[in-house]
């Protein structure tokens, strides 16, 4: 299905919130899925965690980075338009039960991806504590969403410029010293983030689950591109999580993956961006012959 966009504009800087007519996804939509888009014909598929969605109005809601080519082209596409290819939603749901008290850790992108989880948290009947990280104080943003919903919201900077400073897992140490239990944990973001705070988690047995963000191609299982190892076992991705437990995750595996094109992707980016920009034409750049090129 093709997408009509509603709303593409920048939250924060290089994050931006993307807003899709979509009624089918909307109807459907569960916390935890994701969808994959396509923005023009020779865009690649990526996937994108579902932020919000509204059945009645018909439309779904991500923030997403301008990261690459594809999310560049997204990047300029405006209100009106459509993206090439949108499907969804896709993976499994996110278990929604009462634990108690959940944790939900949050950074980059995935501080639009935990609003729908605290919401479902919070309508179970558990206590929502939220932390979001951002290296510094400007970057947060979809805090007063998140805090609609949840009990408490704690934001941590790498600068110190607000909160605690550091990151989700040094907030986890701050909890922990006043003697709050947590029952489950759930993180939403970069590798990194996700790896440091499942390992901030484990020493206490906090159950804890993550939204693996691999690299997919189809998104039905069938390529295996989205592959990790949890648990010594081999698990994709788009069929059998996005989530699954971070004690478990082989996190060297997931990041020697996710690195696997990164050089690539940064030479392609930057040629793209100078010949969106004028710098470089369709038949050579500005400063050197057609053969030089």
């Amino acid at each position: 299905m093709k997408g009509t966009i509603v709303i593409n504009e920048q939250v924060v800087p290089n994050v931006r919130r993307l807003v899709l007519e979509a009624p089918a996804i909307a109807r459907r939509a569960k916390p935890g899925q994701f969808v994959i888009l396509i923005p023009d014909a020779e865009g690649e598929r990526i996937p994108f965690t579902l932020s919000d969605w509204d059945a009645s109005e018909g439309t779904i809601t991500i923030f997403y980075l301008e990261a690459g080519v594809s999310t560049m082209k997204l990047t300029r596409l405006k209100p009106g338009e459509a993206v090439y290819t949108l499907v969804g939603p896709l993976g499994k749901p996110t278990e929604i039960e009462k634990f108690g008290t959940v944790l939900l850790g949050g950074g980059c992108y995935g501080l639009g991806g935990i609003y729908p989880l605290a919401r479902a948290f919070k309508e179970k009947g558990n206590k929502v504590i939220a932390l979001l990280e951002a290296r510094t104080s400007y970057l947060i943003y979809n805090e007063d969403k998140i805090r609609e919903v949840a009990d408490e919201v704690i934001i941590a900077t790498a600068d110190g410029s607000r909160g605690v400073r550091g990151h989700v897992w040094e907030s986890i140490k701050v909890l922990e010293e006043r003697g709050e239990n947590i029952d489950h944990a759930h993180f939403v973001g970069c590798t990194y983030m996700m790896m440091t705070s499942s390992k901030a988690t484990e020493p206490a047995g906090i159950p804890t689950i993550v939204s693996l963000n691999s690299l997919m191609v189809d998104g039905t299982g069938m390529c295996g591109c989205c592959r990790v190892l949890v648990g010594g076992e081999t698990k994709f991705s788009c069929v059998d999580g996005p989530d699954f437990n971070g004690h478990l995750v082989d996190w060297d595996n997931v990041f020697a993956r996710a690195g696997a094109y990164v050089a690539d992707e940064n030479i392609a980016y930057q040629f793209h961006q100078s010949r969106a920009d004028g710098a470089i034409k369709e038949d050579g750049c500005k400063n050197c012959s057609k053969e030089a090129v």
